[in-house]
């Protein structure tokens, strides 16, 4: 080969290297990274993954990232500066993290209900009751079982610190037990995982579990759960969603994280604010499971029906009347209006 040949080859190799290289960093390493820390009952049920479609589509430069764990893993995350946004459902623990000055522009986006499920037999009655006498129920059948040995349970926990362990932390409670001495009776499981798990561990055990009904349906679906949703829909079960972006100020002004994404953080929750993505989380899972597994909170709230559900979330999740106090809020007044 002739050594004209050889230059015109390395020519052309170093031509297709110098687009390939461009290619690869226009698509993708150009790309803005969002990181959303977010809870496994909101992840598991597939509408992030459609949200992220859809979102990456309108805004090409943005490369979504989504981290899925238990609502306090979810925060903590945040806390570290390894996440941008948050998408969670436990009101309390959200008020804490804008308090101490970790997270900005809470805003509600949507609601569902938590369900307790077990088998289709019901052996402790709970079809029917409120919550707090499926829970009684539950407890008493737990404590007349002869199996003793912790080896036959009839209530699995997930036992993560997550938003659905917080919430069923707050049932029993309200029932009238002490979660941490129900929790060490021998009936009584643990995990220490997520949704998805913990409802494998219940269908294995035959036992009760409490679960965010859009997991539950999913599974239900897919045929890998042979569990009923036995109590829905009741106020003490109401499930709500909240979005915060990361502060990068906090501890007295001082700029911590300062590679947090705010603007795309803030255009994410913006975005699932609209009236266009509030709709398309209405209509999710309307086709497969004959239901909606997400409803839309942003209009309810401005309009203030339909009722009792807006009162019941003004009631749990609002924060000296309102999903985000002025107090909390970084520009973004429209989010607001």
């Amino acid at each position: 080969m002739q050594t004209w040949q050889k230059l015109l080859i390395v020519a052309a190799l170093a031509t297709i290297i110098v687009i390939a290289g461009t290619l690869v960093y226009f698509n993708y390493l150009s790309k803005r990274r969002l990181i959303i820390s977010t809870t496994t009952s909101l992840y598991d049920t597939g509408l992030l993954d459609e949200l992220e479609k859809d979102y990456e589509a309108k805004n090409p430069s943005v490369d979504i990232n989504i981290i899925s764990a238990g609502t306090g893993i979810a925060i903590q995350h945040a806390k570290n500066g390894d996440a941008d946004l948050i998408l969670v459902h436990a009101p309390a623990q959200e008020k804490t993290f804008l308090e101490e000055g970790w997270g900005v522009n809470r805003k509600i986006i949507a609601y569902n209900f938590f369900t307790i499920v077990g088998q289709e037999n019901d052996p402790a009655d709970t079809q029917g009751k409120t919550t707090n006498e499926a829970l009684r129920n539950i407890a008493n059948y737990g404590g007349n079982i002869t199996d003793q040995s912790g080896t036959t349970k009839i209530w699995i926990s997930r036992g993560d610190n997550s938003g659905t362990h917080t919430k069923e932390q707050s049932l029993w409670k309200s029932a009238g037990y002490n979660y941490t001495l129900i929790s060490a009776e021998p009936w009584f499981g643990i995990t220490g995982s997520g949704m998805g798990d913990t409802l494998n561990v219940a269908n294995e055990k035959l036992a009760y579990t409490l679960s965010d009904i859009g997991t539950f349906l999913k599974y239900e679906k897919d045929d890998i759960t042979s569990e009923v949703a036995l109590i829905d829909e009741a106020e003490s079960l109401l499930n709500i969603y909240s979005a915060m972006a990361v502060n990068q100020t906090v501890a007295a002004n001082q700029t911590i994280h300062e590679k947090i994404n705010f603007e795309d953080a803030m255009d994410f929750i913006v975005y699932l604010a609209s009236t266009e993505t509030q709709q398309f989380i209405e209509n999710y899972g309307k086709e497969d499971y004959g239901q909606s597994l997400f409803f839309p909170a942003v209009q309810p709230l401005v309009d203030d029906a339909p009722q009792p559900v807006v009162g019941w979330i003004e009631k749990a999740a609002f924060i000296e009347g309102s999903d985000c106090p002025a107090k909390y809020r970084v520009g973004y007044p429209d989010l607001y209006d």
